[in-house]
Parts: C-alpha cells; sequence; structure tokens
C-alpha cells in the first residue's frame, strides 16, 4: 500500500457544496407540491359525499308546487323549503338515538374499564381465549350480530315469557356487544404502555387500593377511557343492521329512519336531517375541544 492511497480526500469544493444544494433547495418545492396533492385527493374524497348531501338538501324544485323524488347536485335555485319539511319522526329518532348511544357509551366504559385492566394485569388460565371472546365482535359481520341476537331473544321468549325484540332494552345490549371491544382495546393499549411504579409509588406513600385506582391508575387510563367510549358512541349512534332487526317499528333510531325515508317515499327532507345531525356533530366536536380539548384528553399520561 502506497502512500498516495493513505492519504486524506480532499474535500469537497465550493462549487460542489452549492450545486448539491441547490439540487436540495429544487426537490423540496416538489416534494411541498406532491404532498399537499396527496392529501388534498383525499380530502376531496372524504368531503365529496358530505358535500353533496348537503347542497342537495339546499336545491329548489325546477317549479313552486312540485315534490322533489330524486337528488339534485349542484343545485339550480336555493331553498330551506326541506328543512321546514322534516317529519317528526326523525326529530324522536334523533333524541332516542342520541340517548340510547349515550348509556352505551357509559355502560360499555363501565364493563370495558374493568375487563381490560383484568386482560393485561389479570393472570388466569384461558385468558388468550377470553381475550379472543371479547374482541370477537370487531371481526362479525353487523348483520350476523342482528340476526344472533333476535333468534337469541326469540329463543328466550319462548323460555321464560319475556320477549326483549322490539323494545330499548334489547337493542341497547345489542349496542353494548358491538361497543365494548373498542372501549377495551383503548384502555388495554394505554395500560401497555402503564409505568406500575406510580401505583407503587401511591402505595408507599400510605394509600389505599381505592385510593390509588380513583387518583393514579383511572386519570393515566382517561385517554383510553374517552376514546373507546367515543367509538362505542359513534359505534351506537351510526349502527343500522343491529337496529334493523332488534328495533321495532315505532321506536326506530335516526338512521334505521332515515333508511326508511330514503327506502319508501325519499324527499330532500331526508338530506336536510342528515345535514343537521352533520352540522351538530360538527359543532359538538368543536365546543368539547374548546371546553375540555380533545387533543389534551387522547394525549397518554395527559393530567
Amino acid at each position: 500500500m502506497t502512500a498516495g492511497h493513505l492519504a486524506p480526500q480532499p474535500a469537497p469544493g465550493p462549487r460542489r457544496q452549492e450545486s448539491r444544494l441547490s439540487q436540495l433547495a429544487g426537490r423540496v418545492p416538489l416534494y411541498k407540491a406532491i404532498t399537499v396533492a396527496y392529501f388534498a385527493t383525499v380530502f376531496v374524497l372524504l368531503l365529496a359525499p358530505l358535500a353533496v348531501v348537503i347542497g342537495s338538501s339546499f336545491s329548489a324544485p325546477a317549479s313552486e308546487g312540485v315534490s322533489m323524488s330524486y337528488v339534485q347536485f349542484p343545485p339550480e335555485r336555493l331553498t330551506l323549503k326541506w328543512y321546514r319539511e322534516i317529519p317528526a319522526a326523525h326529530y324522536h329518532a334523533l333524541a332516542l338515538s342520541f340517548g340510547l348511544a349515550l348509556c352505551v357509551a357509559l355502560a360499555s366504559c363501565v364493563v370495558g374499564v374493568p375487563a381490560a385492566l383484568g386482560l393485561v394485569r389479570g393472570r388466569f388460565p384461558g385468558k388468550a381465549l377470553v381475550g379472543a371472546i371479547l374482541r370477537a365482535p370487531l371481526q362479525i359481520p353487523h348483520v350476523v350480530i342482528g340476526i344472533a341476537f333476535l333468534q337469541l331473544y326469540h329463543a328466550l321468549g319462548e323460555l321464560s315469557g319475556s320477549h326483549l325484540q322490539g323494545t330499548l332494552f334489547g337493542l341497547f345490549l345489542g349496542h353494548l356487544f358491538l361497543a365494548t371491544p373498542f372501549v377495551i382495546g383503548s384502555v388495554g393499549a394505554v395500560l401497555q404502555r402503564f409505568n406500575p411504579r406510580l401505583e407503587e409509588a401511591a402505595f408507599m406513600l400510605g394509600a389505599s387500593r381505592w385510593r390509588t385506582l380513583r387518583r393514579v391508575t383511572l386519570p393515566v387510563l382517561m385517554p383510553g377511557i374517552f376514546s373507546g367510549g367515543l367509538y362505542a358512541f359513534i359505534v351506537s349512534f351510526t349502527d343500522v343492521p343491529v337496529a334493523l332487526f332488534l328495533a321495532a317499528s315505532g321506536r326506530a333510531t335516526f338512521p334505521v329512519e332515515l333508511f326508511y325515508s330514503m327506502e319508501q317515499d325519499f324527499n330532500p327532507s331526508a338530506l336536510a336531517s342528515a345535514t343537521l345531525v352533520t352540522f351538530f356533530a360538527l359543532i359538538l366536536l368543536v365546543v368539547t375541544q374548546r371546553i375540555i380539548g380533545v387533543d389534551q384528553l387522547l394525549r397518554s399520561g395527559s393530567k
């Protein structure tokens, strides 16, 4: 090996460095343009159906006194006629769906939090099987779940004489079956990152198990509880297949009532109802963000 091979390589000259910087500077706008185009396409695909529904709800018929049985987008003329013609059944169904979804979210948190604690921290035979059973509703089609609950209620009615099909409690149990796995999954994910030294420190300072659970464990689990409860609320509020089988004709939920309206005597008042619910969801999200702070609640380890 000669001395020439051991000599250090000369540093790149200033011209070479300037050329590399110019190449990088030329690529940055291209990357930004691709990123903006990609996310713009995604947002358009996600929001286009909502834009069609909202725009069609303000569409006026070609002439006064003519009823529309189709969707017209973009609207030729604007009107609030369909908002004034929203049936009272839609408002009743909306109130029913909101109350039912709220009860399902609360009950799924009551059931799901202890189940997640048992699955993550428990040591018992058959733990994997129990976990698979609790996650099964996520993998079963909702139509199959609705049929299964309907058959179960018929069998229980023949044995005991109490029929749950067509009752709010029967629909509540079906939605609870659908929503609880979301709470178990979200709380279990937080528990996997939970630092047990926090509880040990509370025990060393003289806190009881109940006080440690209330003041240490549950506040740390709150992001998972909130996100799981939110998912449970959405699953219950937007469910159609299970409610079609379990709800009574006079106690239909809001999505089922919209489904009947679209199927039987469609007019843009159904689109107006869907638009009001969309605006209500957006306002609720903004108010929650302003008062509570969704980003704070969803941040693991929040105070």
